[in-house]
């Protein structure tokens, strides 16, 4: 039987899971309040208006209760503005604020700047094809 460390899938999620940390790590140390899940979010909203929160939570890979959960507290930070929608009460309407625009932008520079960091020594062709494999599991799993 094959020991952990030599699962290609644990290796893949320990690798995220790592990243996630670090990611996290540097944007408390640039003094941000805010988690990489909430900034997910936030990228997420300003990349697609009219979003429903079962289909935010799909393209983060988050259950519902937690993207109900990551809402309610960038509401509370003043980053997304939530209003009832005028033709299903039963739905909210998600806007992200001038605040919330601002945190991404001021955020962006020390984001791709972790993701060089985390990528060094691997060449552009190595990305590539990494992409390409993990996107080809990707399909193999539907």
């Amino acid at each position: 039987m094959e020991k952990l460390d030599e699962i290609i899938f644990y290796t893949l999620e320990k690798s995220i899971k790592t990243y996630r940390k670090f990611a996290q790590q540097q944007l408390l140390k640039n003094g941000y309040d805010i988690t990489i899940d909430q900034w997910l979010v936030l990228k997420t909203l300003q990349e697609n208006q009219q979003l429903s929160q079962n289909q935010i939570a799909e393209l983060v890979f988050k259950d519902f209760a937690s993207i109900t959960r990551i809402i309610e507290l960038l509401v509370q930070k003043k980053y997304v503005q939530r209003d009832v929608n005028q033709h299903d009460r039963r739905k909210f309407e998600l806007t992200i604020t001038d605040k919330g625009n601002e945190i991404i932008k001021a955020i962006y520079p020390i984001v791709t700047d972790y993701r060089k960091r985390a990528l060094e020594g691997l060449t552009t062709e190595e990305i590539k094809q990494m992409k390409k494999n993990l996107e080809q599991i990707i399909a193999n799993s539907h």
